[in-house]
């Protein structure tokens, strides 16, 4: 008994558009909270989109973008107060 509907090339191409737009806003939200979890997650996606030939490509290409801007907040984050965590409030 099959409980999904049998794959098709239309559903496989509206994954990836899924993928490329959360890549995008995981990467953007991750700029500003949770930048550790957030940014890796939307490298992924994004990679995983591209590679699967998405027709939103910008929109991978810039939640690449903003993955990898995570990791680089973090890091000069890190960097300037010895830390591992801060806060859009500065406390």
């Amino acid at each position: 008994m099959r409980l999904t509907a049998p794959p098709s090339r239309r559903t496989g191409r509206r994954d990836t558009e899924g993928m490329a737009v959360a890549s995008f806003v995981l990467g953007l939200v991750g700029l500003l909270v949770l930048n550790i979890v957030l940014g890796p997650i939307a490298i992924v996606l994004a990679v995983i989109a591209l590679r699967r030939d998405t027709p939103r490509r910008f929109r991978a290409l810039l939640g690449l973008g903003l993955g990898v801007a995570d990791l680089v907040v973090l890091a000069a984050l890190m960097a300037a107060h010895g830390s591992g965590s801060w806060s859009v409030w500065g406390g």
